[in-house]
C-alpha cells in the first residue's frame, strides 16, 4: 500500500523517496476455532513534505487504496484502514 501511495505522490511531484514516506502498520488478531485470524490492519503513513502539499496529499490518501493491488486483494476479508501524519522535512 505504501508503494501505491508513494507512487501517486511522486506522480504529483511530491517526493516520497529517501525515507520521506514511511509506514507504521498495526494488526489486530482474533482467535477463531483455535486459529489466529487477522481481522483488522491499520496503516499510518508518515510523510515529510511542505505544508503546502497537504491538500494534494489528502486527495491522494482518499483515493490510493482503490488503486492498490494489496488492498484490493485483501479488503473484503480484512478491514484495512489508513491515515497519515504530515511533518516538515
Amino acid at each position: 500500500m505504501a508503494g501505491t501511495f508513494g507512487g501517486a505522490l511522486e506522480a504529483r511531484k511530491i517526493d516520497a523517496g529517501n525515507k520521506r514516506l514511511t509506514a507504521e502498520v498495526t494488526g489486530e488478531i482474533e482467535l477463531e476455532d483455535d486459529v489466529l485470524v487477522i481481522r483488522r490492519i491499520h496503516v499510518v503513513y508518515h510523510i515529510k513534505a511542505a505544508a503546502e502539499a497537504q491538500e494534494i496529499i489528502e486527495r491522494v490518501h482518499r483515493i490510493h487504496a482503490d488503486r492498490c493491488p494489496v488492498y484490493r486483494s485483501l479488503h473484503k476479508a480484512i478491514e484495512i484502514t489508513t491515515s497519515y501524519q504530515l511533518s516538515e522535512p
